[in-house]
């Protein structure tokens, strides 16, 4: 049983009341680690220190380019640790040892980009309209940021949150899921070791209501980026106006992955698959509506069965394990509840639909992967988010219907399209309302493309060159190049 403590200005401490709680491998059911619960003390204490670091520190007075290596040397010891940091990812989230491994083997990327990124953040000369003025543009950092990350891939949302903000020039204050935080506190040894200066990275851990709550209200915080729900967002979202902060927003979705006629069958199976049952569904850009034109519906419908019930589930760190544990309780009793809501909705329940026992799955939280078809998009099953291993099967006939039924709900994050028309899948990137649009594939992500979503599913963009910008604000100069004072001091110029 390890016990874990607080990361604040460059060291492990206690956090200030003396309180932990507990975390629960969701494979087993048992505990396996005590957590620091955070109080407001302990989140000023982390603010405080972030506010020191980033405007006194010495990654203040730091040339960029001396920024930069030492980012990179964060990437290299994530690379160094990365089967460590997975199995710690594993043991807290339930999510596949497969899957968590990959994360961490690419999570470097995002250091190594924004590190190399870091010395290219330009200013302008515009060409000025007023002759006796010199103008010039800055960046600056937006100020301390609070990062709160979900627990269904802690470390990869570190990386897409902290390295652009660090290489912005900005001290950030993480707030782990209560669920999955000990993956974070190991990691914050990392930026250490790398050379970091203390306070640029801080970790606090606990429960949203108090310790969420002391980060996302302290006035020292200037921009809060959150991944989570849309209802904890709005929250948010709503607390930060009070106090004019900068927010980003990465939040849920209800995805369409549509199939017509013409597609790879073969492959959009997988595609499917893998979009709604790879990580227990227990992701934000899950393609949980399958959108199938109707004259193909029955030959895809067999394909997609025979697939999904090839699925192995149970234990997480065995590489021959498809579907593991969901990670939280509350997620496994909410998913079992939806799968009753589209039973009385009048869908078709075609396949799974209950926990999954057997060999290996006891004290875990188990779900089979679950199909319903005959599905409207007017059900709850259709427009709200399950994230779990549910899909909803809906038909269409025409382009156009696949556009609406696609666009028909609050959440626009990803969707899916598979065709061999390309004509059909450049007009379906542009009608689908998503931040992603995937063709003939699904789930990828790189650090050189921007993520987030539109309608419900977010503001702001993670990832790419645009991500670096959540974090700067821009600042005119202006320097006048007269020689006398003006004529009337009382005219705007």
């Amino acid at each position: 049983m390890k016990t874990y403590q607080l990361y604040i200005d460059g060291a492990y401490v206690d956090p200030v009341k003396g309180e932990y709680f507990d975390t629960v491998d969701p494979y087993r059911g048992e505990v396996w680690a005590k957590i620091p619960k955070a109080s407001r003390e302990d989140v000023d204490l982390a603010v405080a220190a972030a506010k020191r670091a980033m405007w006194e520190g010495p990654w203040a007075k730091m040339n960029a380019t001396a920024r930069g290596k030492i980012m990179r040397k964060i990437g290299d010891l994530v690379t160094e640790n990365a089967q460590r940091l997975a199995e710690i990812e594993v043991r807290d989230n339930g999510k596949l040892m497969a899957e968590m491994h990959g994360q961490l083997r690419y999570h470097p990327e995002w250091w190594y980009y924004y590190g190399g990124l870091v010395d290219k953040i330009e200013g302008g000369v515009p060409p000025i309209d007023k002759p006796e003025m010199f103008a010039f543009t800055t960046h600056e950092p937006v100020g301390v940021v609070a990062a709160l990350t979900a627990w269904n891939s802690p470390l990869i949302f570190i990386a897409w949150k902290c390295a652009a903000a660090i290489a912005a020039g900005c001290a950030v204050v993480v707030k782990p899921s209560e669920f999955t935080s000990a993956s974070t506190l190991e990691f914050a040894a990392l930026t250490k070791e790398a050379g970091l200066p203390d306070g640029m990275f801080n970790v606090v851990t606990g429960f949203g209501p108090e310790t969420g709550q002391a980060l996302v209200t302290h006035p020292f915080v200037s921009k809060i980026t959150f991944t989570g729900s849309d209802a904890t967002g709005a929250r948010i979202y709503e607390q930060a106006a009070k106090d004019m902060k900068r927010v980003s927003l990465e939040l849920g979705g209800k995805s369409p992955n549509i199939v017509f006629a013409d597609a790879d069958m073969k492959m959009a199976a997988a595609g499917v698959v893998s979009g709604i049952f790879a990580a227990t569904g227990q992701t934000c850009i899950a393609g949980s509506r399958l959108l199938v034109q109707k004259s193909v519906k029955d030959e895809f419908m067999d394909r997609l069965l025979t697939l999904a019930r090839s699925a192995k589930i149970g234990n997480p760190m065995l590489p021959e394990t498809n579907i593991g544990p969901v990670t939280t309780p509350a997620q496994y009793k909410k998913i079992l509840d939806y799968i009753d809501v589209a039973k009385s909705e009048g869908a078709t329940l075609v396949m799974g639909g209950k926990p999954a026992s057997g060999e290996g799955l006891t004290g875990g939280q188990f779900v089979e992967p679950t199909i319903f078809t005959d599905v409207k998009n007017t059900m709850r099953i259709a427009q709200e988010e399950v994230f779990g291993p549910v899909l909803s099967v809906i038909d269409f006939e025409t382009e156009e219907e696949a556009i609406q039924i696609g666009n028909d709900v609050i959440y626009g994050l990803a969707a899916g399209v598979w065709t061999k028309d390309i004509g059909r899948a450049l007009r379906m990137s542009k009608a689908l309302r998503a931040g992603s649009v995937y063709v003939n594939t699904y789930r990828a992500v790189s650090y050189m493309m921007p993520f987030g979503g539109m309608k419900h599913s977010g503001l702001g963009r993670e990832s790419g060159i645009h991500a670096i910008h959540e974090f700067l604000e821009p600042k005119s100069v202006w320097l006048s190049l007269a020689e006398d004072a003006p004529e009337n001091p009382f005219i705007l110029r």
